[in-house]
């Protein structure tokens, strides 16, 4: 006879087998992606122990999305590494409406680069591999992935990375690799991640890879520049196609464009990005809105005091911008 286990499931006590694991608990319901125990976002196939408290996570919901968008990550690294063998990872977090992820290639991304990289994701994807989750240590790790060198230098600095998106690859408590299965079982590719993942690439519905760009390592100018792959994920592929409709209509709205057709303003490139030059037809528009707004903060009895741009140090120091931000400031006028 098996044993019994005493848990909470969607806050209703029950009695499972002890080796039923969360994704067994959820079976009938397929928009159930990951859970939560006792509070903490975790695989489906995680161990249960007598008194856990679980609860469902659908892939609609705000930890369901991240958890598809940073499961799709993987499987544009596990592609870009069957497409291009030599490339070194970074790090592939989700961000709002969709995912990144890192590299270091031999050659930058092209457009065509990544109809190949989709290519290969949507074969990973239909070939329905498992995440699965394994402990590991700093010594393990770091012989195993000693040909990822970006990957050894987050485990080396396994508690400053909390603060950044690298502590979607490590954390403060266990340090794990996510080993992607083949219908044998066995791993077909692995990465350094704290996780939680979908069960299976095969509850990815909907994705698209976006854009490709430079992206200093871990965001610092110091590091050496990579490049950094933009994707997007959706539960489905209405919801998907909804979403690239609106980028659509956001880009003939985009107000760069736009102040190019109307011939309002540019960014002259020798004065530098972000920084507008307004033309005549600008200047009007312009005025007219400055005008307006100095009106109505009239009418309401405000009363407008001017100071200067520049001041002595000691201001900036009190205001903290000194300390914390002095590289990227104009040094001081002596």
């Amino acid at each position: 006879m098996s044993t019994q286990i005493k848990v909470k499931i969607n806050g209703v006590a029950q009695e499972v087998d002890a080796e039923k694991k969360p994704t067994h608990l959820f079976a009938e319901d397929s928009n159930v992606v990951v859970c939560k125990i006792n509070g903490e976002l975790r695989d489906l196939w995680t161990d249960l122990s007598n008194g856990d408290e679980i609860e469902s996570v659908s892939i609609d919901s705000a930890d369901g999305l991240n958890v598809l968008r940073h499961s799709t990550a993987h499987v544009l690294a596990q592609a870009v590494q069957e497409v291009f063998p030599e490339t070194k990872l970074g790090i592939g977090p989700p961000i709002r409406d969709g995912f990144y992820y890192d590299f270091d290639p031999k050659e930058a991304f092209t457009p065509s680069d990544l109809e190949k990289l989709e290519t290969a994701m949507r074969k990973i994807i239909k070939a329905g591999q498992r995440f699965k989750r394994r402990v590991t240590n700093e010594k393990e790790a770091l012989v195993e992935l000693k040909g990822e060198p970006y990957k050894c230098e987050l485990i080396g600095l396994k508690s400053a990375a909390l603060e950044d998106e690298s502590s979607v690859e490590v954390g403060s408590g266990e340090l794990t690799i996510y080993d992607n299965l083949g219908r044998d079982g066995n791993p077909v590719w692995s990465d350094l991640c704290r996780g939680p993942h979908l069960p299976s690439t095969k509850h990815i519905p909907a994705f698209k890879l976006m854009r490709a760009a430079g992206a200093y390592w871990r965001g610092s100018e110091k590091n050496p520049m990579l490049q950094r792959i933009y994707g997007t994920a959706w539960p489905t592929q209405e919801a998907l196609d909804a979403y690239l409709h609106l980028l659509e209509e956001a880009e003939k709205r985009d107000h760069r464009r736009l102040g190019a057709e109307l011939d309002l303003f540019s960014f002259p490139e020798e004065i530098g990005s972000g920084l507008a030059v307004f033309h005549p037809k600008g200047g009007i528009i312009r005025r007219a809105m400055e005008d307006y707004s100095r009106r109505r903060h009239e009418e309401e009895d405000y009363q407008f005091v001017y100071s200067p741009h520049l001041t002595k140090a000691a201001l900036f120091e009190t205001s903290g911008h000194l300390q914390w931000y002095a590289d990227g400031m104009y040094p001081p006028m002596v």
